[in-house]
């Protein structure tokens, strides 16, 4: 590799583990926190859903104007806003229980949302144009980092918070996020582009790429679900620590960190692998999903080790489903007239931001609402019963 594309690859290793640490440590310990400040179950969801709902505006305005911002300056800029928004989320057990508390935690996420699309929405498209021939297995290596985000963030968060309590989390990581902006301004280097006629809507014209988009919701639906939903129903069934909890979430990330990788390689030099990676991965996540609570017709004992092996299934198959559909749906832009270039990039990097962020709002907003009205393992099926349709739907 040339010393710009070591750079590159750098910054946006940087740049995805820094990003995913900070968003993953709540799983371990907030939900609990928010019932404590009068959050139910739905609205707790909301809260997580929240963040997925201005993710995806902010993905499809700032991956419309890409070119105009600057890839640097948007990058730098999503950072610096998410390591003051993790700070201010911190301090939020000091307010009064609530609708104060809930209406502040809406507020914050939502402009983290922002911070966090700019950030990932430009991290996507620097990487595809400095990897044009290599896209997937860039994007793979890149997921260790997002991997090890999310493996580091829930044990990380749930210590800090066992140890030190509510504030010393987002106080420790804030700050870890924010020393990650001087250091992309001073290796990053800038990107010029000219500005593109295309648009989100010529995209969606594509049956294809609908059908991809429906994947790519299927898999964050599914990550969002867990989020909202899964350290509670582990701390009332098994009794755990919010620190298990964070140990507990490392069966579905760990997985997922490892296979990633061999997953893009697979994918680049065997692209006519990627539809039947994505089926196979539709497949084993319903299987997952049915079998973590497990669905109650089985009538199975729920059991510590069965949900973290299926957790771990969970995480292997959803890397299946996600390596091949930014370079997919990449090509089949290209193929369709799209301009080659940075624009374009910013585009397929905008849409596969909203589309994921529709899941993430989904999963955590109608999980929440179905463990609250149901039970978890009811909810888990109905997850399960989403992700088996994305087969069949490709």
């Amino acid at each position: 590799m040339t010393r710009y594309q070591i750079l590159t690859l750098i910054s946006m290793a940087s740049v995805n583990f820094s990003s995913m640490i900070c968003y993953s440590i709540l799983g371990p310990f907030f939900p609990n926190e928010a019932m404590k400040k009068g959050a139910s179950q739905t609205v707790i969801g909301l809260i997580f859903g929240c963040y997925a709902l201005c993710n995806l505006m902010g993905s499809l305005v700032l991956g419309k104007y890409i070119v105009q911002i600057g890839a640097k300056v948007m990058l730098v800029s999503g950072l610096f806003v998410s390591s003051g928004c993790t700070v201010l989320f911190g301090l939020l057990d000091r307010v009064p229980e609530g609708a104060t508390f809930i209406t502040l935690c809406f507020i914050i996420r939502s402009v983290d949302a922002l911070g966090f699309s700019a950030a990932m929405t430009s991290s996507f498209a620097i990487s595809a144009k400095v990897f044009p021939n290599n896209i997937a297995t860039v994007l793979g290596s890149l997921e260790i980092f997002t991997g090890l985000g999310l493996i580091l963030g829930p044990p990380i968060g749930g210590w800090l918070y066992q140890s030190f309590g509510y504030e010393v989390p987002f106080m420790a990581l804030g700050c870890f996020l924010f020393l990650m902006v001087p250091f992309n301004i001073y290796i990053l280097p800038s990107f010029a582009a000219d500005p593109t006629k295309d648009s989100f809507f010529r995209l969606f014209t594509r049956l294809k790429i609908v059908l991809i988009c429906f994947a790519i919701f299927t898999l964050s639906s599914g990550l969002g679900f867990l989020d909202a939903t899964l350290s509670i129903y582990a701390i009332d069934k098994f009794d755990l620590s919010p620190g298990y909890v964070g140990l507990l979430l490392l069966g579905l990330s760990l997985p997922y960190c490892l296979a990633s990788p061999l997953l893009g390689i697979v994918s680049d030099r065997f692209p006519s692998t990627r539809p039947w990676l994505m089926v196979l991965g539709g497949l084993s996540t319903a299987t997952g999903f049915w079998f973590l609570g497990p669905v109650p017709i089985l009538q199975i004992q729920s059991q510590l080790w069965l949900l973290v092996f299926m957790l771990g299934v969970i995480g292997f198959s959803l890397s299946m489903i996600a390596i091949p559909t930014f370079p997919e749906i990449l090509n089949c832009a290209y193929e369709n007239g799209f301009e080659e270039g940075l624009s374009t990039l910013g585009l397929v990097s905008g849409l596969f931001g909203a589309v994921w962020s529709i899941g993430m709002f989904c999963g955590p907003t109608l999980g929440g609402f179905t463990t609250q009205q149901l039970s978890f393992e009811w909810a888990a099926s109905v997850q399960g019963g989403l992700a088996f349709l994305a087969p069949w739907a490709k």
